[in-house]
């Protein structure tokens, strides 16, 4: 990461505080978002009262306790040891200052999904609290549990009793929403409950790096520390997002904010319901097309998502599916780019047999696959990427050297040393990296690498399927011109 973007930050809206009584750990500074000052008159709603009045009644405040183990009053660790000469002066003036157990606080935000009680919130504002307090915006307090927690997702659906009939919030469709459309927020910033704030969409599908399934709403409605897990609605007054996180170089709000899409949490739902989320699995590593990859592939667009490689065994091996073929279609879904086939794979139900479209050396294949079970080890589907280049020291693959680089390889071709600065190192080359084929043509001696090599000329682009630490990544790499 160059030092620029060093400066950014993504931050959860979780507020936290301490009950040691080092006071509220602010992770943003309160601040308005700018709305969209060019609309025309007639679009801009005249006011969200109405909006407010019905939606606040279903949104939650919500406060965890986590209680953080410090080292007690059990026997004071001596830096020289239990027969340190110096134990009685530690013991004197310094057991007093060590850490003991202390509470930790967050606030958060959540809201009413249906009569039973069941509320929705992130993930991040429930994970390993040891109490979990509910608040009603007419200050009536419930205990609730965790009936449900995803990571990946940063979702988790918690559940209260209540003997009096509770107002859920309707769950809408965000793929209808458009950039530019007014959104409002209701949440809990700073502990200050059912704020209302408003903004538009300022865009959609956004990818922050939170993992494999992040696609993000961005907006520009006013969220701050607490409003984790609240509701973003639409002028409807339905739910179109859950307020997660924000952009921000300092921590504090510049108007940024990011929504888990409504449609992400209402496919998890049954499953969180029952407690658990299972995933399928394709079994394979993908990465994005490139416009080099997209000329030496041949292919037509840069649409979908190329595979570079294949679980041994796993359901896309067992059907057909190849390293260097571009998954288009996965049960009848268009795969649009890279990372739109994560998620739709993981929403697909175990078990089932779903109908994969690829492109593979410019003709379209079909091939029906048996959606395996996602375990934890092979949750990592995305390959990792270079920017390709050349300038490196190639050898054939003996036993030693084989050993003295960590491989478990005993054969191929392997890059033993890339210089500084040259167009290999540029390209992500690295010592150990096993080259497994040029251009779709799998090497078979040393030899055989250098003969291909020779027949490029100066600002060529050569294809190379490398392994790397037990995965195959596809790279571009130019002839220095």
């Amino acid at each position: 990461m160059e030092k620029k973007a060093r400066k950014w930050m993504f931050i959860l809206l979780t507020l936290t505080a301490f009950s040691a009584g080092a006071g509220l750990v602010t992770w943003f500074a309160p601040e308005s978002a700018p709305v969209a000052q060019a609309m025309a008159a007639s679009s801009v709603p005249g006011s969200f009262a109405e909006l407010a009045k019905k939606a606040s009644p279903s949104v939650v405040n919500i406060s965890t306790v986590k209680v953080v183990k410090g080292r007690g009053v059990g026997p004071m660790p001596m830096p020289f040891g239990q027969g340190d000469p110096f134990r009685d002066f530690f013991e004197r003036f310094f057991r007093d200052q060590l850490p003991k157990d202390y509470r930790q606080q967050s606030l958060g935000t959540g809201f009413v999904i249906d009569k039973e009680g069941h509320i929705l919130t992130n993930n991040h504002v429930v994970e390993m609290a040891d109490e979990i307090k509910v608040k009603s915006s007419d200050g009536k307090e419930y205990e609730a549990k965790t009936i449900g927690r995803d990571p990946k997702t940063d979702l988790a659906l918690i559940k209260i009793e209540s003997d009096e009939s509770l107002k859920p919030l309707p769950l809408g469709d965000s793929e209808k929403l458009e950039v530019g459309d007014w959104v409002v927020a209701i949440g809990n910033p700073f502990g200050l409950g059912n704020t209302v704030t408003a903004g538009i969409v300022s865009a959609k599908y956004r990818q922050i790096g939170s993992g494999s399934y992040d696609n993000y709403i961005q907006t520009d409605a006013s969220i701050n520390p607490g409003n984790s897990g609240g509701p973003l609605l639409d002028t409807n007054g339905t739910v179109v997002g859950i307020n997660t996180a924000i952009f921000s170089q300092s921590g504090g709000n510049i108007g940024i904010g990011f929504a888990i899409p409504v449609n992400m949490a209402k496919e998890l739902l049954p499953q969180l319901k029952k407690g658990k989320v299972i995933r399928g699995w394709l079994g394979v590593m993908i990465q994005k097309i490139t416009p080099e990859l997209k000329e030496k592939l041949d292919l037509k667009d840069d649409k979908g998502a190329l595979v570079a490689d294949v679980t041994k065994g796993g359901p896309a091996q067992k059907a057909g599916i190849e390293r260097g073929d571009v998954i288009v279609s996965f049960a009848g879904k268009e795969v649009k780019e890279m990372r739109d086939l994560p998620f739709i794979v993981a929403s697909t139900p175990v078990g089932n047999t779903v109908n994969v479209d690829v492109i593979r050396k410019g003709e379209k294949k079909s091939f029906e696959v048996k959606i395996g079970e996602l375990k934890d080890e092979q949750a990592a589907e995305v390959a990792e990427e270079e920017t390709p280049k050349l300038g490196m020291t190639v050898e054939e693959l003996t036993p030693e050297l084989a050993k003295n680089l960590g491989l478990t390889e005993r054969s191929g071709i392997v890059v033993v040393q890339v210089e500084d600065d040259s167009p290999a190192a540029a390209a992500g080359l690295r010592p150990g990296d096993v080259i497994l084929e040029i251009d779709q043509s799998s090497l078979k001696s040393l030899e055989d690498f250098n003969r291909k090599i020779e027949k490029y000329k100066q600002g060529d682009t050569i294809l190379l399927l490398v392994k790397r630490r037990g995965a195959t990544v596809f790279l571009t790499m130019k002839v220095s011109e």
